[in-house]
């Protein structure tokens, strides 16, 4: 149900490491429980963030909520696609939807997420 080749953080975002560089965005169960999304605030390239801090703000139909960084990084790349299409986290979370792109600084910390069985046993308890 989740994509294999992706790593899970407990606040339910996800990053796919190629090379030196992360790609960070939202959950489908993040997008699902947010709703309909309406606006997204993204930080700045170069932006940098140790491991939890805030980066986005998402806002819905429902509610606003923060992002967290699943690793601490300078952002490389922010999408800008999602300000005039925030939809796209909804329709599309781990193509279209992605939210930046991270140089991760400790690259220890990707052994501290989940894989996708494990996010899937986290999702699995949450909705018991």
């Amino acid at each position: 149900m989740y994509p294999d080749d992706l790593r899970y953080s407990k606040e339910h975002e996800w990053v796919r490491l190629d090379g030196d560089e992360a790609t960070v965005g939202i959950t489908d169960y993040a997008q699902e429980e947010l709703g309909d999304i309406v606006y997204v605030e993204l930080p700045e390239e170069g932006d940098g963030f140790k491991l939890s801090d805030s980066f986005a703000i998402v806002e819905s139909v429902k509610a606003a909520s923060d992002v967290y960084s699943p690793l601490s990084g300078e952002v490389l790349a922010v999408n800008a696609e999602l300000d005039d299409k925030p939809e796209l986290v909804n329709e599309d979370p781990y193509g279209a939807g992605w939210m930046i792109r991270l140089r991760p600084g400790d690259a220890g910390e990707m052994d501290e997420l989940l894989d996708a069985a494990g996010y899937e046993a986290l999702i699995s308890e949450l909705r018991a």
